[in-house]
């Protein structure tokens, strides 16, 4: 089955996509960006960077550090951050509503598997 794939270009030149919006939920279901970038095969500061991109696009941060204590500090999504997530999965899914057919009709269209290019750039450019 085909996926729909969003990323958002905003009019202040900030992006948020699947990968952003992956991280946060890994970041809400392990309470550490450390963590969350280890889940997703990223480096602690790669992770770090793409949240402090997240937490400046916006009026208000998406993630929160929180100190520490007997088990010490961590990370958690404020509830502007879980509804920045819901609000992109529920642009995500009205999206393949509303796309439905025309992806259908694209997939029966499909010829054989293409494989990627020997360089990892499809014909178009693109990065595989």
């Amino acid at each position: 089955m085909t996926r729909l794939t969003l990323r958002l270009d905003f009019a202040n030149g900030s992006q948020i996509g699947p990968g952003k919006i992956k991280l946060l939920q890994a970041i809400e279901a392990t309470g550490s960006i450390a963590a969350a970038g280890r889940s997703m095969g990223m480096s602690y500061r790669r992770a770090w960077l793409l949240v402090d991109q997240i937490n400046r696009a916006f009026t208000q941060p998406a993630v929160t550090g929180q100190t520490g204590g007997s088990g010490g500090g961590g990370t958690a999504l404020t509830d502007w951050g879980r509804e920045l997530v819901s609000l992109y999965r529920q642009v995500e899914a009205d999206s393949l509503r509303a796309n439905a057919e025309a992806l259908t009709r694209m997939e029966g269209m499909l010829g054989t598997k293409v494989e990627p290019a020997e360089d990892g750039k499809q014909e178009d450019g693109a990065e595989a």
